[in-house]
Formats: C-alpha cells, structure tokens, sequence
C-alpha cells in the first residue's frame, strides 16, 4: 500500500481573504503562500503520493462554474510542475454549504475515495489543513493530521505548523 499526503488547497497551497483575493474564481486571483512550490517539490520527491481535497462551494452557489475550477486547478497544477513538484489528483466537493453530502469536509468522502482508487494505506497518510475541518476530515479517514496557523490555538489536530514547508520538512523527517 502506498502513502499519500492530502492538502487543502485555500489557505495551505494559495491565499484566500487578503488585501489581493477574496475569493479564488479565476486564475488570475491564485496566489501561491510563500513557500508552497518548495514544500510541493520536497514531499513529490518523497515517496508520497500527493493529492488537493478542497471544497469549492461557490460553484454550487453559482460563484463560478466547472469550467472556472478546473482552469484553476490546471493553472496551480501547471505552476506546481514548473517547480518540480507533482499532485496526483485533485478531489474537489463543488456542492453548496450544508447540502448534506457525504464529500464535503468534515466528512472524509473525498479522501476515502482517493485511499480506495490509488490503494493508499490512510495510517501511514496525512492530511494537511487550515481549518478544523480539514482536520475531522483527516481524523474520521484515519489519517495523521497537521493544521496549518501562524498562531498556537487549540486544535485537535496531531501536529501544528505556521506553513506547509515547515510541514513538510517534519513529514519528510519524521518518514
């Protein structure tokens, strides 16, 4: 079985609600965090299997379309590659805010199907977020969790960084 690391996408791999973007919904507004094409090189060339599980509301709330996403997600993909770095797939919950639906974090469908279609053993995996439900969503998958914040805060979450290459030294570290 192989491991993998699971990232949010808003506010672990690009900005979100800052004075250049409130919201991603074109290329244009997807500013990469400092230091996330290093981290995204470091743990490709690791051995784990990389993958984005992001829920994307606003294409259910008519915020942008399909299409709108996934020029997005191929332009951070693209960018990602420049700088060596490789995502295996990106998993994305487009439904509305409180739809019920069984992929939308803090449910843990999106990582469980990935675990699943790429034979991924979830104790050995770690899923990356800024949020709380990023880090249920880790939690009910089995996964080892790091939550993403510049400030110590409560957490349920295993481990705390201020950014994803600081993450992703300890993961390629404690490996």
């Amino acid at each position: 079985m192989k491991k993998a690391i699971f990232l949010d996408r808003d506010g672990v791999i690009n900005e979100v609600k800052t004075d250049r973007v409130k919201f991603v919904n074109t290329p244009e507004q997807f500013y990469f965090l400092e230091g996330v094409q290093e981290a995204v090189k470091l743990l490709s060339d690791s051995g784990f299997l990389l993958f984005v599980v992001t829920n994307q509301g606003g294409v259910g709330l008519g915020f942008l379309s399909h299409d709108d996403l996934h020029l997005i997600h191929a332009h951070m993909v693209n960018e990602l590659e420049k700088a060596d770095g490789f995502i295996q797939e990106i998993s994305c919950c487009t439904h509305k805010p409180n739809a019920g639906c069984l992929c939308r974090k803090p449910e843990p469908g999106m990582i469980l199907k990935l675990a699943e279609k790429y034979d991924i053993n979830l104790k050995k995996s770690y899923m990356v977020g800024d949020r709380e439900v990023d880090i249920e969503a880790g939690k009910k998958a089995g996964c080892t969790t790091i939550l993403l914040n510049k400030t110590p805060s409560p957490t349920d979450a295993d481990y705390l960084f201020p950014d994803l290459l600081s993450a992703s030294e300890f993961i390629v570290k404690d490996d």
